[in-house]
């Protein structure tokens, strides 16, 4: 089994982080049949071969999942779009 861990700081504030987080929630369950529920400040989620959790914080989003046998094959491209998807819904990084 493979391990993602990402973090992300951003400047949404917590309200704002959380909604950006419910989207991202709605997305990942409408196209991937992905489960989820809110604990809290994180969000955690399930599905057959993957687990895992979305912590937000004041300043800093980090996403925390293992990936079954299959989906440890995919690792990269899911790290990809993990990080697509910060830099969508908590802003890109600065330059």
């Amino acid at each position: 089994m493979a391990q993602i861990a990402i973090a992300k700081k951003h400047s949404l504030g917590h309200a704002k982080a959380k909604a950006a987080a419910e989207k991202i929630a709605v997305d990942l369950h409408e196209r991937f049949d992905l489960h989820y529920s809110w604990k809290g400040d994180h969000i955690e989620f399930r599905r057959s071969g993957l687990s895992g959790a979305l912590h937000i914080g004041k300043e800093t989003v980090s996403l925390d999942c293992e990936l079954g046998l299959m989906l440890s094959l995919l690792k990269p491209t899911i790290e990809a779009e993990v990080h697509k998807q910060f830099d969508k819904y908590f802003g890109r990084p600065k330059k």
